[in-house]
């Protein structure tokens, strides 16, 4: 197992800059191990919506979960405005950091994380390839 750390700056793109530390640093099961930071910008897709829906003002990263790989990444986020009221759901690109967002990132060698297009559900899928037992994954859409 490796960890790393890095702090994303004011108005970068937190999923695009995510994926980019993945291509970087040739990342094949990765996960989120935790994410503290704030955004100006939100933009999530909630459960069951074909659409996201975009969100402006100031808001804290509570929460940050999923799977990062070169092949994509499947990620979760949480947020709470100034009111402490919180949501969440799939994030999408869009997202801008208005002071930081520091992530810790793991990553397990001997795996990697593939996402395969689903007839069934019409979603690119978690393969998970390699010398552990294989598991099927969740709906994502990168």
């Amino acid at each position: 197992m490796k960890i790393h750390a890095f702090r994303l700056l004011p108005g970068q793109d937190l999923k695009q800059e995510i994926q980019a530390f993945a291509h970087r640093n040739n990342i094949r099961a990765g996960w989120i191990a935790t994410c503290v930071g704030s955004l100006t910008q939100v933009h999530l897709r909630f459960a069951d919506q074909p659409d996201g829906s975009l969100f402006t003002g100031h808001f804290e990263i509570v929460s940050l979960v999923g799977t990062v790989s070169i092949h994509g990444c499947h990620l979760h986020l949480c947020i709470s405005d100034e009111t402490g009221r919180s949501t969440g759901g799939h994030l999408l690109e869009g997202n801008s950091v208005y002071t930081t967002a520091e992530v810790v990132m793991g990553e397990t060698g001997g795996l990697e994380f593939l996402r395969e297009a689903d007839a069934e559900t019409g979603w690119k899928e978690l393969r998970v390839a390699g010398t552990t037992k294989r598991t099927e994954g969740t709906k994502a859409d990168d």
